[in-house]
């Protein structure tokens, strides 16, 4: 089994004492959000390999060394200021955290998500193409991926529009953006890839390619896994993986995102949050549906 912490929420960044209480107690419950008195039980002597996806790496980056597991680690890294992210880690700490990672792990296994992008009168392909240069100078030996993704339709997108004023993208701005990037990503000696985009830019020279190919699963345990990650509208070929996260519990804020789809509810959702309990926000109770997932 491979463990997502996580697309739901940032877990390296505001839940690591949690994670490595879980992983201390050998197992960690996830409630169904479609079905909430499902709770599933993951015992990590199931887990093969973790998967951690975070804004800021900071506070989990000395407990990595306790887990006896293969570990790959996204960290997501956007040129926004303060308007679109108003609680976002200090981003020059945020490069460091990389490339401490990438000493730790190697660089194969560090990928950097330069995800979502929007355009906007102040975010326009322009603003991006420096940006994508600065972050592939300064992480230039440190990294071989960088993915990109662009903006979804989602709900908290269409709330918050009037922050965003975001624009609909036009062919010249993905060919600019395409063959950009790619050619950055060239002198960095990156390759930068989509996965599962509508528009996936293989025509302007990007990698085609997945967040967790099956084929790193097998490098990293020796063991076949199936592609099989649901995805709104079908599925992509990443490897199938257990998110343990939760929705509306990341205070980061920012205002494109697809998990906090109930901002009112982020702050009560982290005072329900208690580090020792199995489950990442709240506890179990007794009218809890608990089944052990099985790899």
């Amino acid at each position: 089994m491979i463990l997502f912490a996580s697309g739901r929420t940032d877990i390296p960044a505001f839940y690591s004492r949690w994670f490595m209480n879980r992983y201390a107690e050998g197992y960690v419950d996830s409630r169904n959000p479609f079905y909430l008195r499902m709770v599933s039980r993951i015992y990590f002597s199931d887990v093969d390999a973790i998967m951690f996806c975070s804004k800021n790496p900071t506070p989990i980056l000395d407990e990595l060394p306790k887990i006896d597991k293969p570990i790959v680690f996204h960290v997501t890294i956007t040129p926004y200021r303060k308007d679109i992210e108003p609680r976002l880690y200090d981003k020059r700490e945020v490069l460091d955290a990389v490339k401490r990672l990438s000493t730790m792990l190697s660089p194969r296994y560090v990928v950097v998500r330069y995800d979502p992008i929007f355009l906007s009168d102040v975010y326009d392909v322009d603003y991006h193409l420096r940006a994508f240069r600065k972050l592939t100078q300064e992480l230039r030996g440190y990294i071989n991926t960088v993915i990109v993704s662009f903006i979804d339709d989602c709900k908290s997108v269409r709330r918050n529009q009037a922050i965003l004023n975001s624009r609909p993208f036009e062919e010249e701005d993905y060919r600019r953006l395409g063959e950009g990037f790619s050619a950055l990503a060239s002198e960095a000696g990156m390759v930068v890839q989509t996965c599962y985009e509508q528009r996936n830019l293989f025509e302007y020279g990007f990698y085609n390619g997945e967040c967790f190919p099956v084929s790193l699963a097998y490098e990293l345990t020796g063991k076949k896994f199936k592609a099989n990650m649901p995805r709104k509208g079908g599925a992509c070929h990443c490897v199938g993986m257990a998110d343990i996260g939760d929705y509306n519990c990341c205070p980061h804020g920012c205002k494109y995102c697809y998990a906090n789809y109930d901002e009112k509810n982020v702050f009560e959702n982290m005072k329900k949050h208690d580090p020792n309990s199995s489950l990442l926000i709240g506890h179990v109770s007794a009218d809890d549906i608990i089944k052990v997932r099985k790899p």
